[in-house]
């Protein structure tokens, strides 16, 4: 697909057709390089833990943090020698 070069402000771009972002899962914002002389747009990947620790301050501080299992132990735990 050829696509043309615009200026857009003090830069230059190009549109993208919808379906093909739709295609890649692309949108919001972009990972954006240039490798061996091509022009790469990728997703940007989210890390799925990004907000854990600031969930867990959270879930801490509305103490609901509490056990859900009770403590057990196994038989014979007791003689273990750490």
């Amino acid at each position: 697909m050829h696509v043309a070069v615009r200026k857009m402000g003090n830069s230059q771009g190009i549109l993208i057709p919808k379906p093909i972002l739709s295609q890649v899962g692309l949108e919001g914002t972009a990972d954006l390089q240039v490798k061996n002389g091509v022009i790469e747009i990728r997703p940007v990947k989210r890390n799925p833990r990004e907000s854990w620790a600031k969930d867990s301050q959270a879930i801490a501080l509305a103490e609901d943090d509490a056990l859900v299992w009770p403590d057990f132990a196994n038989e014979g735990d007791a003689e273990l020698v750490w």
